[in-house]
């Protein structure tokens, strides 16, 4: 049997959410111990500029940004560790958890920062230029400004593609949305919006064959209508993928209220409390609606600030 580690506060997960929470969580002397996960940094380290995050005039790689705020975590000495936690057991007054090492951890607090995965296409083309930097994108609002006086293509059929596809006609020449069925799933006033803005293209019965590009950037898309079979190309500098997250709680789920989709539920809205005492939620993994650098550090911040209340209840 493995030895079992006791612990104040453990951080599942990293990213701005995980790691703000740890700077909190380590200055108010928790001793926080975090897993960083599959993804050390979360979505951000696919992100190349970050322009918005305050205190970063010039802006800020995403990875690099990233970079300081571990490093900041642990000037206070919050104990990171690689890997991440496979399972774990909050039906009784010990919250365990086991991690992918095979160390057992009883923890009095825990705090979920393990946030959500965008999804994609699948395309070889597509993940090529992702992981390039150089033009595909699943989030408008993050890196929509760089496309600014410029052609750009949206995937999806929901309210947030159209939100998204509104955002960047601001921007952009011209935005052409492809969507795979002959309707929308968004609300109706969210579909009439995008149908009443002019420099937005609607394809309906469309999907990506590929994302072409000069193997610095992206150039356009080869796309198909799935019901005439006619193939053609479009022009474009930015591809955005706007087809849903999907939250990283499933080890959860037997013990925290999670919606429809697995985003954790909020036990007492304005504040970062799950229905399990002691257990906190900062970050994507909650927050389907913002989904910012700055709107996860701060709920990371509320978790942190919430534990330690927690905590010092425990010892009183």
């Amino acid at each position: 049997m493995s030895e079992i580690e006791n612990v104040d506060c453990l951080i599942i997960g990293s990213g701005p959410a995980g790691y703000t929470a740890a700077i909190y969580a380590a200055r108010a002397d928790m001793k926080p111990i975090m897993y960083e996960g599959l993804q050390p940094g979360g979505q951000l380290t696919t992100t190349n500029e970050v322009e918005n995050f305050p205190g970063y005039p010039n802006g800020i790689t995403g990875p690099a940004m990233m970079i300081e705020l571990k490093e900041q975590a642990q000037r206070f000495d919050t104990d990171v560790r690689p890997g991440f936690i496979t399972k774990v057991d909050f039906s009784g007054a010990v919250h365990k958890c086991w991690s992918d090492d095979g160390k057992e951890i009883h923890a009095k607090t825990i705090i979920i920062a393990t946030g959500a995965s965008a999804k994609y296409l699948g395309l070889p083309s597509e993940q090529k230029y992702l992981e390039l930097g150089g033009g595909v994108s699943a989030c408008a609002v993050c890196d929509g400004f760089f496309y600014r006086g410029q052609e750009t293509i949206i995937v999806g059929a929901g309210d947030s593609a159209c939100e998204e596809a509104h955002y960047l006609s601001k921007l952009c020449t011209k935005v052409t949305m492809l969507v795979r069925r002959d309707e929308f799933r968004a609300s109706k006033i969210m579909a009439d919006r995008v149908k009443n803005t002019p420099n937005i293209e609607i394809l309906f019965n469309t999907e990506t064959e590929e994302v072409l590009g000069d193997g610095q950037g992206v150039t356009g898309a080869r796309i198909k209508n799935n019901v005439t079979g006619e193939v053609k190309e479009i022009p474009a500098t930015g591809f955005f993928v706007a087809i849903g997250h999907k939250p990283n709680t499933d080890i959860f789920k037997d013990y925290i209220k999670l919606d429809e989709v697995g985003y954790i539920q909020y036990e007492q809205p304005g504040t970062s409390k799950t229905n399990v005492p002691g257990v906190f939620v900062a970050g994507d993994a909650a927050d389907k609606t913002y989904r910012q650098a700055i709107t996860a550090a701060g709920t990371g911040c509320m978790a942190a600030l919430d534990a330690e209340r927690y905590l010092s209840a425990l010892e009183h």
